[in-house]
C-alpha cells in the first residue's frame, strides 16, 4: 500500500471548508486508481488530507485529482499549493472491535 500526505497552511478554518463539501470530495477521491481510504485531518493553520491506495500510482494520481478538484471548485479559497509526502506504508494497524459495547 501507498500513501499520499497533502498539507495545507496558511488557511485557518480550511478544513471546515473542506467539510462542507465532503461528498463531493467523496465522490472525485474514489475515482483514484486502487483507492483504499481518504482522510482529512483539521489543524490550527488549514488541513491536513491522507489518501491510502494500492500502489504507487494510484498515491500519485490522489495528487492530480485533488489539485485538480480544488482548482474547479475552490481556486479563491486555496491559493497555496499543499507540501505533499507520499511513500511506500511499511506499518499498519487498526482497533480490535470484539468485545467492544458503545
Amino acid at each position: 500500500m501507498y500513501a499520499s500526505v497533502r498539507r495545507y497552511t496558511g488557511n485557518p478554518g480550511l478544513a471546515d471548508k473542506f467539510a462542507s463539501r465532503s461528498k463531493d470530495i467523496e465522490t472525485i477521491i474514489r475515482t483514484t486508481p486502487g483507492f483504499i481510504a481518504y482522510y482529512m485531518v483539521k489543524t490550527p493553520d488549514g488541513a491536513v488530507s491522507v489518501t491510502v491506495c494500492e500502489n504507487q500510482r494510484g498515491a500519485e494520481e490522489s495528487n492530480r485529482i485533488a489539485a485538480d478538484w480544488i482548482k474547479q471548485n475552490m481556486p479563491n479559497i486555496v491559493t497555496k499549493a499543499p507540501e505533499i509526502h507520499a511513500g511506500e506504508i511499511v506499518v499498519t494497524t487498526a482497533a480490535a472491535t470484539s468485545g467492544i459495547r458503545m
